[in-house]
């Protein structure tokens, strides 16, 4: 299961593309602090699933992707650049940008 994640300070925006499927869903918003993510990352394994979380790169730092690491989750951070644009998409949303950044198997 990949797990994009994307927010401003104050909290993040969540979206999950399951094995198998065609599609990426949003999941919601949770809290900006790692307790949260790692939360969403225990519940998600309890059910059988493996997580690769995929985060763009900002303000915040690096605390989360530390977080996620330490508990042995698999974590990239990638640039705000490399995230795919439409010419014509000027608005930029916390929950676009998850729901690009985890791309269904198979659209890597």
């Amino acid at each position: 299961m990949r797990v994009g994640l994307d927010g401003p300070k104050d909290s993040i925006s969540v979206a999950i593309a399951e094995n198998g499927t065609t599609g990426t869903r949003f999941f919601g918003k949770l809290d900006r602090k790692p307790d949260a993510v790692l939360k969403l990352a225990r519940q998600q394994v309890s059910r059988g699933f493996e997580l690769r979380f995929v985060y763009k790169a900002g303000p915040c730092g690096y605390e989360l992707y530390r977080a996620l690491a330490a508990k042995g989750c698999a974590c990239m951070v990638t640039t705000p650049s490399l995230i795919p644009r439409s010419p014509g998409d000027r608005q930029k949303t916390g929950r676009r940008d998850a729901v690009k950044l985890a791309p269904p198997a198979g659209r890597n």
